[in-house]
């Protein structure tokens, strides 16, 4: 017998996911969601493509085989661009990965100038050079890969701000551009939005691909007839996250992080067993 409540499983390396996880439920209030986060191999920017295949994969699976769940959302651009392919392999359940909107960021441009930022390896990506080439020719992409950016996005969990002047040195490249459309290409960069606002005052448009991603979750559900009904998880006293596993440590504050971010967690769990599957680094 199905479960009532539609379940997504939310998969990231880190808490950059958690910006995905949020859109899903602003758009989806009734689903469930389990979030799933390799933090013990976090970064994989610089891990080799393989290892982020085997890791991502085989966490994903064990999770499903402890929850079922109706759609997979990998809310990582790294694992979205190099794992997709074997991951829909192993899997009946629709999935859902992550790009840097280019598209829509290049549709609002009014100066047709658009910083990209992103991990130091997304950056260099050729299918990154194709997202440009089929959505942007006629812009100044001013692509900036900085490795400060995600471990300062982790760190917010455990309550350290960002170094305002360290962020303001970084998006010096963009400032010097002016330009008036940013594309936070990597979902951990939503979490630091307020302190790029401060640095960028005079960007107009901040692009995500979290809406995006929800909508195709939205598609998915509504496809196999189990999009959710109006009440919300917490409507009925249940949590938004059903259970929160990280395969390394997890901040004492993680389940507060949470509720901070509208979507509370009935469980957090650490040195989640499933790493075991997917290999070691």
């Amino acid at each position: 017998m199905a479960d009532a409540r539609p379940r997504v499983l939310v998969f990231d390396s880190g808490v950059g996911g958690l910006s995905v996880a949020s859109c899903i439920h602003q758009a989806l209030p009734g689903a469930e969601l389990v979030y799933l986060a390799d933090n013990a191999g976090f970064p994989y920017g610089d891990k080799p493509e393989q290892v982020v295949i085997e890791r991502s994969c085989g966490l994903i699976m064990e999770c499903l085989a402890r929850w079922c769940c109706d759609v997979i959302v990998i809310a990582c651009n790294t694992a979205s661009t190099v794992a997709l392919p074997s991951l829909r392999s192993r899997t009946d359940i629709p999935v859902v990965g992550v790009v840097p909107a280019v598209k829509p960021a290049a549709a609002c441009s009014e100066n047709r100038r658009i910083g990209l930022l992103a991990t130091p390896a997304t950056v260099r990506r050729p299918y990154l050079d194709d997202l440009v080439r089929e959505f942007a020719v006629d812009c100044q992409v001013v692509r900036l890969g900085h490795p400060g950016l995600v471990l300062w996005a982790e760190a917010l969990v455990s309550g350290a701000e960002p170094p305002q002047q360290e962020l303001d040195q970084a998006m010096q490249p963009l400032r010097e551009a002016g330009v008036d459309t940013v594309v936070l290409g990597c979902t951990h960069y939503p979490l630091l939005l307020p302190w790029l606002r401060k640095s960028l005052p005079d960007v107009r448009y901040w692009v995500e691909s979290g809406e995006a991603i929800a909508r195709r979750v939205a598609y998915w559900l509504e496809e196999a007839g189990r999009l959710p009904e109006a009440e919300t998880p917490r409507e009925a006293g249940l949590p938004v996250v059903r259970e929160a596993c990280f395969t390394g440590e997890v901040a004492p504050q993680m389940d507060l992080f949470l509720a901070e971010m509208g979507i509370p967690v009935g469980q957090v769990t650490g040195h989640w067993p499933g790493v075991t599957a997917a290999g070691s680094v």
